[in-house]
C-alpha cells in the first residue's frame, strides 16, 4: 500500500478486516470484487474479501484459538456449542460445510446433523 499502515483509518478497519478473514491492499491493485475503502474524500485501501471456503476455515481457526485446543479435543457439550456458533454465522450454507465442520471437530457429519436437530429440532437439515 502507498499509504502507511499505521494511518487511523487503516488502524481502525484492520481488526475487522483480519477478523473476517480479508487482505489490506493498495486501491490500485483492486478487482472489481473488492471493497476500496475512501478517507476524506480519498481512496486510501482496499479490502479483499475471502471466498466462503476460506470464511469458514477462517471462522473454525478462530474458534480453536478461542478454546485453546484443536476443535476435536473439545468435550461434546463444547462441540454442540461449536456447532451453534457456526450455524449462526452461516457455515453450513457453504458448499461441504458439514464435512468440514465434522472434519475439524473430529466427528461424523451425522453428528453434525444431530447436533443441528438438537438446536432446532422442528427444522430439517439438508445435506
Amino acid at each position: 500500500m502507498t499509504e502507511p499502515r499505521d494511518h487511523p483509518f487503516v488502524t481502525a478497519v484492520k481488526p475487522l478486516v483480519d477478523a473476517m478473514g480479508g487482505e489490506l491492499m493498495d486501491p490500485a491493485q483492486a478487482t472489481p470484487d473488492d471493497v476500496v475503502l475512501t478517507w476524506e474524500g480519498q481512496d486510501l485501501l482496499a479490502v479483499r474479501l475471502p471466498q466462503l471456503s476460506e470464511s469458514l476455515d477462517h471462522i473454525l481457526a478462530a474458534l480453536e484459538r478461542r478454546h485453546g485446543v484443536p476443535l476435536a479435543q473439545l468435550d461434546r457439550k463444547s462441540k454442540q456449542d461449536v456447532v451453534r456458533i457456526l450455524e449462526a454465522r452461516g457455515a453450513f450454507s457453504v458448499r461441504h460445510g458439514v464435512e468440514t465442520v465434522a472434519g475439524a471437530l473430529g466427528v461424523s457429519r451425522f453428528t453434525v446433523y444431530n447436533y443441528l436437530n438438537r438446536e432446532n429440532p422442528g427444522k430439517n437439515s439438508q445435506a
